[in-house]
């Protein structure tokens, strides 16, 4: 429990905040807990009031949960203050703006502060898809402005992006890293580029779900289902863009994609698009990609699991992804397996492929299309909650539901999708490599900040370059060459950066001298 307020020197004993939204309330909070005098303005004097009062009150209810001592609570609320003008932050040796993200309105800002602060002030934006550079253009010392990033809940999103533009004094960086520190979060830092590094690395979890669900292959829940129990993510993609409301992350996809001249790994949905202009927000406004009732979503059932006499045989193929693990597994759910050459005519005939799709698989290997089923093992099946199967087009249904029952026989959740190349955990997986590995390419940050960064920023459960380590580079490598000749589309052209380490088996993690 904290019983006092901070008693080192904060690196700026005087702050000041230029908008009170959710951001700026919370950068102003543990501004205030680090030790910081920290001043609040608005152009709405009445939002600034607001503020203030909003503020203490999070304090007063860590004090009811034991959290906060009340003489801690009442320092820290000494400590703000409210400013009816831009000539009241004149004394502050910080600014830090967190106003709407248009490039015209934060310039005209920091011109107007400019004229009222010193010459020795640092200037900080919070911008998360603007240029800093651009941001800093119009200013007569643009050497004192950088990007200072934090993400919302500000008091529990322990991550703050430091990123100077081109002219940035590489000083002004340092003292606000120290500062993040200070206020008890983790800094750093990226160059000036469109995403910077957290909503950059994010690019490929949503919108290559959205582009699943757009092939048909399979709906919300489903997606959302296997994500969290093959890989263990917290948020399903689609109950994390109902989270955080499309009239936030639809324009974000939009900025990026724009900003990197419609790179396809960028590539936004016309889902989002369609449902935004729909308000079909998410949780804020009752429906999204789910209905809410009480803040709850109303999700689909499970399908059940069919109820058959007798399964047939199984066949696997000789290529199939970690074979020894699926016929063991196999063993275990007590399937009759046959081990021919070939399949016989009655057979289930099973396929484990990493990229290619089920079709693909079935005519290369001369199977029967009919009889033939895919099974998703780019994670190893005692690592996941969740085994995923998918059919092709002729797959008929008593093969289907014979694959179902069998892979649910020990109580493990099945879902069933329609063939596509990679099922889903591929494609979403390689995807979110490969969009950290061309980060480090761009040498946009080093491969520990981006570690740091998504995992506190992004809440998966491994970094992307751990995830890609953990799950083979080279696999992943195999999946996004095998995706670019399923779907011809430039957007799984693996990054010479992760071709080139899994090549020679290096960790992705590997720091370069």
């Amino acid at each position: 429990m904290s019983t006092s307020p901070t008693d080192s020197l904060p690196v700026f004993p005087r702050v000041a905040l230029v908008g009170v939204g959710a951001m700026g309330r919370g950068i102003a909070q543990i501004a205030a807990q680090a030790g910081s005098a920290v001043t609040l303005y608005d152009t709405r004097p009445e939002a600034v009031a607001s503020a203030v009062r909003s503020i203490g009150e999070q304090w007063d209810r860590q004090v009811a949960k034991g959290k906060l001592t009340a003489e801690a609570a009442s320092a820290f609320k000494a400590r703000l203050r409210a400013a009816t003008q831009l000539d009241d932050l004149a004394d502050c040796e910080l600014v830090i703006e967190a106003v709407v993200e248009n490039l015209e309105v934060k310039q005209k800002l920091f011109v107007a502060l400019e004229a009222v602060v010193t010459t020795q002030t640092v200037l900080a934006t919070n911008t998360s898809s603007l240029s800093v550079t651009a941001i800093a253009a119009a200013l007569r010392h643009p050497q004192r402005l950088a990007g200072y990033h934090f993400f919302n809940p500000v008091p529990l999103m322990r991550v703050v992006e430091v990123i100077p533009g081109l002219r940035t004094d590489h000083a002004v960086c340092k003292q606000l890293a120290a500062y993040a520190r200070q206020m008890g979060h983790q800094p750093v830092q990226a160059q000036d580029t469109p995403g910077f590094i957290v909503n950059h690395a994010g690019r490929a979890y949503g919108t290559e779900a959205l582009r699943i669900v757009s092939e048909g292959v399979a709906d919300y829940a489903t997606i959302d289902r296997i994500l969290r129990d093959q890989v263990g993510f917290k948020l399903g993609p689609f109950e994390l863009m109902d989270l955080t409301a499309l009239d936030v992350s639809h324009p974000v996809m939009e900025s990026i994609y724009r900003q990197y001249y419609e790179e396809a790994r960028y590539r936004p949905s016309v889902i989002t698009a369609q449902r935004l202009a729909g308000g079909l927000l998410g949780r804020k406004t009752g429906e999204g990609f789910y209905r809410y009732r009480e803040d709850q979503a109303e999700l689909p059932p499970e399908p059940a699991v069919p109820q058959l006499a007798e399964l047939p045989p199984v066949w696997v193929s000789s290529r199939a992804a970690r074979r020894a693990e699926l016929y063991q597994l196999l063993k275990d759910l007590g399937a009759k397996i046959e081990t021919g050459q070939t399949p016989s005519s009655t057979a289930l005939t099973l396929v484990a492929p990493l990229g290619h799709d089920v079709t693909t698989v079935a005519v290369v290997e001369r199977l029967d299309p009919a009889r033939t089923i895919g099974i998703d093992l780019l994670v190893e099946d005692a690592a996941t909650r969740r085994r995923v199967l998918a059919t092709n087009p002729a797959t008929r249904r008593d093969m289907r539901d014979a694959a179902h029952a069998l892979f649910a026989r020990d109580g493990k959740a099945v879902s069933v999708i329609r063939d596509s190349g990679g099922f889903v955990t591929q494609r979403v997986v390689a995807g979110i490599v490969n969009v950290a590995a061309d980060i480090c390419q761009q040498r946009i940050c080093t491969p520990a900040d981006l570690e740091t960064a998504v995992t506190l920023g992004l809440g998966y459960p491994l970094g992307p370059l751990a995830m890609g380590d953990r799950y083979g580079p080279t696999n992943v490598l195999e999946v996004l060459f095998n995706l670019q000749t399923v779907y011809g589309d430039p957007r799984y052209r693996p990054s010479p950066w992760l071709r080139r380490r899994g090549a020679i088996g290096l960790s992705l993690l590997h720091e370069e001298e």
